[in-house]
């Protein structure tokens, strides 16, 4: 098994949000079964990771991050840290 979540810098829908939207995990037979992090906190489960890619993926703007991959970790960090600085604050 490996886990993941799925970040997103912009929300094309206007729907399902910026950030990480989800978690994740991928099984050893392939499959995958997601939990969104915001609303309702619905799951999905989808035959393989390339399926989550295309449904969620937005063009591009999504991508999975591998939780074992410490490299991957820390980018995203940085990617997160990066957004909520750059966006504007309400008074």
């Amino acid at each position: 098994m490996r886990r993941f979540v799925f970040f997103r810098k912009e929300d094309v829908s206007g729907k399902s949000g910026t950030g990480i939207v989800f978690e994740g995990i991928e099984f050893s037979s392939g499959k995958v079964v997601t939990e969104w992090r915001e609303g309702t906190r619905n799951m999905g489960i989808y035959e393989n990771i390339d399926s989550v890619k295309m449904i969620h993926g937005h063009q591009g703007r999504g991508k999975i991050v591998w939780l074992e991959d410490p490299g991957d970790a820390l980018k995203l960090i940085e990617e997160v840290h990066q957004e909520v600085s750059t966006k504007p604050r309400h008074k």
